[in-house]
């Protein structure tokens, strides 16, 4: 394993701005501001099988409440925000402070008419948010079956 550190945001950029370029819908979404330094790209899986999807995405730090999931046209769109907490009172001096919770959003489209919007579960445990989307009955109906030949 490799790690590598960054010492500046200009070190941050290019990658961010191809990230976000790739990877957003952001002509869909209005919004033609490619980089924007307080948004991160979180990690994310996403399983296809048989009776649906299974989606994945790593957002350490996070609570429950502060994820907005949502489905509108067949595109599931997961966002959250948390804000850097300071308490009053906090006296402590630090010598690095590393800790940064920034917002986020992924969008991610779905083929139309295929997952059935009212079974879609979702969970946040360990860091990770967990959301299953089923597929339709009708869709899962229809599936080709193979007829074996005697």
């Amino acid at each position: 394993m490799n790690l590598v550190k960054r010492n500046s945001a200009l070190n941050n950029a290019l990658p961010m701005l191809l990230d976000n370029f790739f990877n957003r819908d952001a002509f869909r979404e209005g919004n033609l501001n490619f980089y924007d330094a307080s948004t991160s790209i979180p990690a994310v899986n996403i399983k296809e099988n048989a009776d649906g999807y299974a989606l994945e995405m790593v957002a350490p730090g996070m609570a429950k409440t502060d994820f907005k999931v949502e489905l509108e046209n067949d595109v599931l769109t997961i966002s959250a925000e948390k804000s850097n907490q300071t308490s009053e009172g906090d006296e402590a001096v630090y010598s690095r402070k590393e800790f940064s919770y920034q917002s986020l959003k992924r969008s991610f489209t779905f083929p139309q008419d295929i997952v059935d919007t009212e079974r879609i579960e979702a969970k946040y445990e360990d860091g990770i948010l967990h959301i299953k989307i089923p597929k339709k009955e009708e869709v899962l109906r229809n599936r080709i079956k193979q007829i074996e030949i005697s």
